[in-house]
């Protein structure tokens, strides 16, 4: 498709102005003054942008789909200019002879004046406005003295007053008298004083309708300097008339006088961007990536030259000229694109030649729109840099205005302050903006916002990666996760302003989280450059009084920034996010993590509604401290929660913490001082927590307390809240706080307590039961026992027993429980079979002595086949370089007891080197099994054979819904291969190890027994024997890394469909219509491909050095210059899953 039918979408201009009374028939006092009002912008506008008609019509939104044509032509009919009316193109003062009709067929008009005046309406046609003589000029001959005169229609420049005063009689002869109203000032035109020496007519004219803008300029020359500028938008062709006055008072008159008439001018006038120039400026928008032809808007605007405080010569005034240009505001910038060349079509210029310039919306600063010309600045500030001015200058300075505003309002559409200096007439500023079109964006555009910030700062959007949680406390909540980019693991300082501004007014979400988020490069940035974004008022306009806050780092502008300006925002979390470290004894003193310093002043002047903050993880200085502490003590700060875990707090300044926190005891809800240096004394600690009224979540993982036999929490304490979660893990529990917890267990008041952490505790068998006895109700507790890494086997028999007997809660996690007696986890796993009271069981990373024997399998399978209870097990092992904890081959045998499993839901099973009998077990049960909803089997050694036959089995399964794409085990896929390619770097060629005869006729016997049904080996001869080392070239083996990779990836889509289908069985009404539907889309291979058959499948390939013998076993002959016996021993399919399978069997032994 062609680019001009590829815009055919474009949308149209803003339907035309009612013609209005020709301005030369009319009385100059006879206009109504509302007509001055009305304001048509000579832009290219979007069918998004929400404009009215000057006549207060609103506008409907066009079809998108109308023809580009159909937009270029809504005027008048081209070839026949309106009669009395003004052209649409305009002669170039640099050439009098390039005038041209409107139509672009029309021969071109004649060198001389008088032609190319007769292509034009006449010019005294118009109704006089103002005129006056200019210098005298020397010429060679004789002087000449040049004169201005302007209507309503065309501004001309006469040879002298005489030719003036024979087009216009009102105009006195140079002789006879001057009418008494007209002043004259003394005027000259520094670029067409050597055009009216060729002319051999006595004049040329500038139609008003071309005029682009007029405006002073402040060149430093001792006289007061006009600038107009036109356009013919036929020809591209530019210029700039530069008039400079004596007087001020005269100057001031020409200009009100032009830019009047040319505003008139335009307001009766339908002309229309060309179709190519258009074209011209969307492909520019489209190189920047910036199109979008809804938000796609073009103005004829002069970028003027930066004359102001110097002196310049009229030589240097040629070199500093202004010039003419389009600015187009696009999707996410604002562009400044160059004329196209006048020698060539606008739409055949080449893109690489652009000069322009391109300025994100968000980075615009300020707004300079001045009142006594059409001259206009904006400034651009990108951070960390200083601020870029563009001096423009337009007659539409207004629409121009107005479109910037409605655009930066379309990216920000939650601001209800612009960060923008906004320096306009106050017509301008009193204006309001049209109401945006509504549009279905989640999260309030924040994906808009953030796009656009990374647009305006250059950024890669791809490489930010979040997610928005609704299940949480306070959700909607916003989470940062890590970036994308491989080269790099932190964000950038750029990346985290885009972020945080992005985040700014949006009030979806209620919870904001950078935990894990390095935040160090804000902390202590400053930007010297600016101080737009810096937060001086609340949401509401409010002023705030925080010290010079144009002094403080960057991340406490941003974090007060968005407490400031959300009223819903009631959590913050940025846990984890920085590494320095408090200062020590002599040190430098540390200036704190910055959160502290940014948030808690906004509290104690109740300047913001965030009451839980989150500071785990972060080493807090004594400055944090002191922020902390003067907030905590104000009870009018309300706050929910403070988690000052693995923050390095000593024993003052825990105290410290202490004391503020309990000030809030009538609206603290969580407590977090796990992982701390300091030492709990039970007493003290009692007093802070009896002033705690409110609590429901209590951490005091990993700490320590003073040695006695006191316990470290008392029962009244503890039975006065009404906890949700108690976390003691990691810290030594002595009988006394033991028989404690049980107490508390047994109390009514505990019935809330959904969590209790235990891991790594100090307790055994016995400790356990004694728990699970006092935490039983007439019905299964309702509670998740964590009791990880502790001693078990010690009392293991008493464990072993309340299993038995069902007291368990609802939901067990025991992970890494090591057993030196394999028969203790045989009696552990014989109970389970029998308990009826847990539904979620997490026994995963559990170390034995041995690998497990066949009677622990036995067990496992007899808990896996008879359990009425579990919905969730995750049996799932560990492999690490210096231990690992797997169940061992046995595994696979025990695994089959799912198939008679009618409840469980979910199974974990990752880490287990199953590899592929393991494959084929789990395909097995897939087949048979109607109730598993979700399979975690990644990270077992799966090669892409032992994948496509868990594959494979989905084709008969039609309840899972849930199913890894094994990237981890296509990892290692990869480096196995790799290490079999161990051939030299001599001769180029790289060797894989192939199995000799006798090892394939072991291996047969071995495997013929072990794997029945479609994958059994063949009871026939592979071939003759074959060598040890079989020799790859290099563009084999990268062929068949290339060739796994594809067939991994098909086997993923085809998984996916697989998928796709259980779930809109599951959620479909009609069920049986949407497997059918799914059923033939996708289809499934007869048998499994192993990486042989990828290479020879990939020896098909057209490839320069595969073309001539496309057989792999051509290929691998002519590399090694020997007969290839070992391919003959692999030709057909059956055979070629036989060697891989017995390749895998040996890596698994």
């Amino acid at each position: 498709m062609s680019s001009r039918q590829r815009r055919k979408s474009l949308s149209i201009f803003r339907p035309p102005l009612q013609p209005l009374t020709p301005i030369r028939d009319e009385q100059p006092d006879s206009a109504p003054a509302a007509t001055l009002k009305k304001r048509r912008p000579t832009s290219y506008t979007d069918d998004e942008s929400p404009m009215s008609s000057p006549g207060g019509q609103k506008i409907e939104r066009a079809d998108s789909k109308r023809s580009l044509s159909r937009l270029m032509t809504k005027g008048r009919p081209r070839g026949t200019p309106k009669e009395g009316r003004p052209s649409s193109v305009f002669g170039s003062l640099r050439s009098l002879s390039s005038l041209k009709d409107e139509d672009e067929n029309s021969a071109p008009s004649p060198s001389s004046m008088h032609s190319a005046a007769s292509a034009i309406p006449d010019v005294a046609a118009g109704l006089l406005i103002h005129h006056g003589p200019l210098p005298e000029v020397s010429g060679v001959f004789r002087r000449r003295c040049p004169y201005l005169v302007l209507t309503d229609v065309h501004l001309t420049q006469f040879k002298s007053q005489s030719r003036a005063s024979e087009m216009f009689p009102d105009i006195a002869g140079p002789h006879g008298p001057v009418r008494a109203n007209m002043r004259h000032s003394r005027l000259s035109s520094s670029s067409s004083i050597h055009e009216l020496q060729g002319s051999s007519d006595g004049y040329y004219s500038i139609p008003l309708v071309h005029v682009v803008a007029v405006y002073k300029l402040d060149d430093g020359e001792p006289y007061f300097t006009l600038e107009v500028a036109h356009l013919n938008d036929n020809t591209s062709s530019a210029s700039t008339m530069t008039l400079h006055i004596h007087d001020p008072g005269e100057s001031d008159g020409w200009l009100t006088a032009i830019r009047s008439a040319a505003s008139k001018a335009r307001l009766t006038s339908s002309v229309f961007f060309p179709r190519n120039l258009v074209e011209y400026t969307a492909r520019s928008l489209e190189q920047e990536q910036d199109y979008h032809p809804d938000h796609f808007q073009m103005f004829k605007v002069v970028q003027r030259a930066n004359k102001s405080g110097k002196r310049s010569s009229s030589d240097d005034l040629t070199k500093l000229t202004s010039k003419v240009c389009i600015l187009a505001v696009g999707m996410y910038k604002i562009h400044i694109v160059p004329l196209p060349k006048s020698a060539r079509s606008p739409s055949s210029t080449s893109l690489s030649e652009l000069n322009g310039t391109s300025h994100g919306i968000v980075t615009l600063s300020s707004v300079n729109i001045q009142t006594f010309d059409d001259s206009f600045q904006l400034w651009f500030r990108v951070p960390f840099r200083p601020p870029h001015a563009l001096h423009l200058a337009a007659l539409c300075v207004q629409e121009v205005a107005t479109c910037i505003r409605q655009a930066a309002e379309y990216l920000r559409p939650e601001w209800l302050e612009q960060p923008f200096a906004w320096i306009a007439p106050s017509s301008l500023i009193d204006d309001a903006l049209l109401p945006l079109a509504p549009e279905e964006d989640d999260n309030l555009a924040f994906d808009r916002t953030l796009t656009a910030y990374c647009a305006g700062y250059g950024l890669d959007t791809s490489n930010i990666r979040y997610t928005v949680n609704y299940t949480c406390g306070d959700a909607p909540a916003f989470e940062l996760l890590p970036t994308a980019s491989v080269q790099r693991a932190r964000y950038s300082s750029m990346e985290l302003l885009a972020i945080f501004r992005a985040l700014r007014y949006n009030e979806t979400f209620h919870t904001v989280r950078f935990g894990g988020i390095n935040l160090d490069l804000l902390n202590g940035l400053c930007d010297p450059h600016g101080w737009e974004h810096t937060p001086w008022t609340r949401r509401s306009g409010e002023p705030v009084d925080l010290g010079e806050q144009q002094r403080t780092s960057l991340l406490i502008q941003e974090v007060r920034a968005l407490a400031l300006k959300s009223r819903r925002l009631r959590r913050l979390d940025f846990s984890y996010c920085f590494t320095g470290r408090p200062s020590s004894a002599g040190a430098a003193p540390d200036n704190g993590c910055g959160v502290c310093e940014a948030l808690f002043p906004l509290c104690v002047k109740q300047y913001t509604n965030v009451d839980w903050v989150v500071l785990d993880g972060n080493p807090l200085a004594d400055v944090d401290i002191d922020y902390l502490y003067a907030a905590a003590i104000e009870k009018s700060c309300h706050f929910r929660a403070i988690e000052v875990g693995y923050c390095g707090l000593g024993d003052r300044n825990l105290e410290i913490v202490l004391q503020a926190l309990s000030h809030q005891g009538e609206t603290l809800e969580t407590l977090s001082f796990c992982g701390n240096f300091a030492r709990f004394q039970p007493l003290v600690l009692r007093e802070y927590l009896d002033q705690l009224s409110f609590i429901r979540s209590l951490d005091f993982s990993n700490t320590y307390r003073t040695s006695g036999a006191e316990p470290l929490l008392e029962l009244s304490t503890l039975c006065r809240w009404k906890l949700a979660e108690l976390s003691l893990s990691g810290t030594s529990i002595n009988p006394e706080t033991l028989a404690v917890l049980a107490e508390y267990l047994r109390d009514p008041q505990s019935n809330s307590l959904k969590i209790l952490c235990l891991n790594q505790c100090g307790l055994t068998g016995g400790n356990i039961k004694d728990l699970c006895r006092a935490m039983t109700r007439s019905t299964p507790r309702q509670l998740h026992l964590f009791i990880s890494e502790n001693s078990l086997e010690q009392g293991h028999a008493r464990l072993v027993e309340a299993v038995e007997q069902s007291l368990t809660p609802t939901q067990v996690t025991m992970e890494m429980v090591e057993y030196q007696e394999e028969k203790n986890y045989r009696m552990l796993l014989q109970a389970w079979a029998q308990n009826t009271s847990t539904v979620y069981l997490n026994m995963s990373k559990v170390a034995l002595p041995l690998a497990a024997c066949t009677d622990t399998a036995a067990a496992l399978e007899a808990m896996l086949a008879n359990n009425e209870a579990l919905h969730i097990l995750n049996i799932g092992g560990e492999e690490t370089h210096l231990e690992s904890a797997i169940f061992g081959p046995k595994l696979n045998q025990a695994l089959a007891g799912l198939k008679k499993n009618k409840v469980l839901k979910a199974l974990h099973v990752e880490h287990q080197k199953l590899g592929l009998p393991g494959a084929n077990t789990l395909a097995s049960i897939l087949e048979e099994n109607s109730t598993m909803i979700e399979l975690h089997c990644a990270c077992n050694g799966f090669s892409l054979q032992a994948f496509t036959v868990i594959v494979s089995s989905l084709e008969h399964n039609t309840t899972l819904l849930y199913l890894p794409y094994m990237e981890e085990d296509r990892e290692a896929e990869f480096k196995k291969w790799d290490k079999e390619f161990d051939g030299s770097k001599d001769n180029g060629l790289r060797s894989l190890t192939t199995p000799t005869k006798a090892t394939v006729n072991t291996m047969r016997r071995s495997l013929g027994a072990a794997m029945p049904g479609p994958l059994q080996i063949a009871n026939r001869p592979i071939g003759a024997a074959t060598k040890q080392k079989r020799q790859y070239t290099q563009q084999q083996a990268d062929r068949l890394l290339r060739s796994i990779n594809t067939k991994w990836d098909k086997e993923m889509a085809i998984m996916q469909g697989f998928l796709q289908r259980n779930y809109m069985l599951a959620h479909s009404p009609d069920g049986l219509a949407a497997e059918k539907r799914a059923g033939t889309e996708n289809e499934r291979p007869t048998t499994g491909l192993s990486g042989l058959t990828s290479v020879q499948l990939g020896s098909n390939e057209a490839t320069p050095l595969g073309e001539p013998d496309r057989q792999l076993g051509a290929d691998m002959g002519a590399g090694s210059g020997e007969e290839d016996e070992g391919i003959e021993a692999v030709e057909d399919d059956g055979e070629l899953e036989t060697t891989l399978m017995m390749r895998d069997k040996l890596q698994l032994n």
